[in-house]
């Protein structure tokens, strides 16, 4: 796979992932392919979430951004208790809102923004709690078919 980010940008984006969990119970993922496998990047987005049990989560409220770059797609979705809880319109303004940089080719750009407006309403509704709570997904990055790329050195 050719990947569109830089090491920094991969780091820099775990980063973020952290930073939005840190204050919530929620889990974010994000998933980079080369080319969507099918027509409906929101179908290729539930296959892999699937793949990365990210249903598994006690709180039902798993996030995952899916990018396949060089064909151009992508989806944002999150778990049934997430969906639940957050406005109508949310995943379709957060799409927008991480669009609009990927339009500019600022792929990095556009998903940590996309990662910090998630985070917010994680935070919102599902505060973190220090008695309960661990991180009970894999922050780093996922390519291809699901399966995680060992770190660039």
């Amino acid at each position: 796979m050719n990947n569109p980010l830089t090491t920094e940008q991969e780091k820099a984006l775990v980063e973020a992932i952290r930073q939005a969990e840190i204050l919530t119970s929620g889990e974010i993922r994000v998933h980079l392919e080369d080319h969507c496998p099918t027509p409906d990047p929101l179908d290729r987005a539930a296959q892999v979430f699937a793949e990365l049990n990210m249903h598994k989560t006690a709180q039902r409220n798993g996030v995952l951004f899916y990018l396949a770059w060089q064909s151009r797609q992508f989806a944002v979705i999150g778990d049934a208790g997430i969906n639940a809880a957050v406005p109508d319109d949310f995943w379709e303004t957060t799409k927008e809102n991480v669009l609009q940089l990927f339009r500019q080719e600022k792929y990095a750009g556009g998903l940590e923004n996309g990662i910090r407006l998630v985070g917010e309403q994680l935070q919102r509704y599902f505060p973190y709690d220090a008695a309960t709570d661990q991180n009970e997904l894999d922050d780093s990055i996922s390519f291809g078919g699901g399966t995680p790329q060992p770190p660039r050195k």
